[in-house]
């Protein structure tokens, strides 16, 4: 740029000023960041090509209505079905009520359906024959640094055992690991569906499944076998709703929470503040810098390089914090996702985040700018040179 020298020292007249303004701008960008990743890790959740043949088969009513168990069966006899498991929702959580855990009830065949999770096969076999047995993921065993043996103890905020409490002891018998490093299991806990259905009292389970999970022949088919599926209950007390498994997580994040509204409210407020900050500090530069302007006039700049001059300083200032800021996602992203247990898969910005972020920052210079840009095209030489 042939005037780039002269924009960059009017934007560091006030090096105080402009370096507290940046570091507003870059705080911005890296929550920005930060909060794309916890969006675009929420949107992919159940995105894998494993994940494209299987199904998964919930009430119709809600996700936490049960079906009866004699349905797995009816669905194995769909055509294109190739393999039916189940599972439950136990709502554990280890040592406090606030360290939860995601833990599964499961039926003997579940990690058959899961071909992406990886179990060592000694382990495997002893979880077959420990009924009392868990499989924890590995996220979930770094973070607690439990080792195969230990016993483990969990609290579910739903279900009792025999005792009336709602405490239960567990055997860990081996480690569950992601192929792909999408796998969900690898966060969570898996017991036997059995062993947890005779030992809550009767009238809380009373052998129900939470869902089902099929597999499929041909993915192409999915749609047909879902409809297939659906039939089979259809104007019954338990009819249901079967979806591929990316849709089925994400109808089930958003009956947690919108992520996406969350994020956009919380950018949006964050970028409203942004405005008023920097165009605040740029219609400040400027009234500073009115006989400088007039200077610069004098001596042959044309009103129409004065705006540009002006609008590109303030488009440098937005992109310079900008870039820094979604740089430093790369620093931060992964201390995010070691302490979300491995939910947020994304650590660095991808290209559409950049482009994204690179948008925001041109189109907020561009309007923080116009302003005292335009104020600048208009100057008047001799009241700017006489201070009116």
């Amino acid at each position: 740029m042939k005037y780039f020298h002269l924009i960059w020292a009017a934007l560091f007249r006030r090096k105080t000023r402009t370096i507290l303004t940046l570091v507003s701008i870059i705080a911005a960008f890296l929550l920005f960041g930060m909060l794309d990743a916890v969006r675009v890790s929420f949107a992919e959740a159940g995105q894998s090509a494993n994940g494209a043949e299987r199904l998964q088969t919930g009430a119709r009513l809600s996700f936490i209505q049960p079906l009866p168990q004699s349905l797995g069966a009816q669905i194995a006899k769909v055509n294109g079905v190739k393999d039916v498991a189940y599972a439950n929702w136990f709502g554990g959580a280890y040592q406090d009520p606030h360290n939860q855990v995601f833990t599964f009830a499961v039926s003997p065949n579940y990690l058959d359906i899961y071909p992406e999770v990886e179990v060592d096969p000694a382990q495997r076999k002893a979880f077959d024959s420990t009924q009392n047995g868990i499989l924890a993921g590995e996220t979930i065993v770094k973070k607690y640094g439990w080792k195969v043996g230990d016993k483990i103890p969990l609290q579910s905020q739903i279900f009792p055992n025999k005792d009336g409490t709602k405490n239960w002891n567990f055997d860990l018998v081996g480690v569950m690991r992601s192929k792909d490093a999408k796998a969900f299991q690898s966060q969570m806990i898996v017991m036997h569906w059995k062993t947890f259905d005779e030992t809550t009292p009767k009238g809380y389970n009373g052998g129900m499944v939470g869902w089902y999970i099929s597999r499929v022949n041909d993915m192409n088919q999915s749609d047909r076998i879902a409809k297939a599926i659906d039939a089979l209950s259809a104007n019954s007390d338990h009819e249901t709703k079967t979806q591929t498994e990316q849709a089925a997580t994400a109808n089930w994040i958003k009956q947690m929470a919108d992520i996406g509204l969350i994020v956009t409210s919380i950018m949006g407020a964050v970028f409203f503040t942004l405005v008023l900050l920097t165009g605040n500090t740029m219609m400040q530069a400027v009234r500073e810098r009115t006989s400088e302007l007039a200077v610069l006039k004098t001596i042959g700049f044309s009103s129409t390089s004065v705006l540009m001059m002006v609008l590109a300083e303030s488009v440098m200032l937005l992109l310079l914090g900008g870039v820094i800021g979604l740089g430093l996602v790369s620093l931060f992203a992964p201390i995010m996702s070691s302490q979300s247990g491995g939910m947020i898969t994304h650590t660095s910005v991808g290209a559409g985040s950049w482009a994204l972020g690179i948008t925001l920052a041109v189109a907020i210079g561009l309007v923080i700018g116009i302003l005292p840009a335009w104020r600048a095209m208009r100057l008047n030489i001799v009241d700017a040179l006489a201070g009116r």
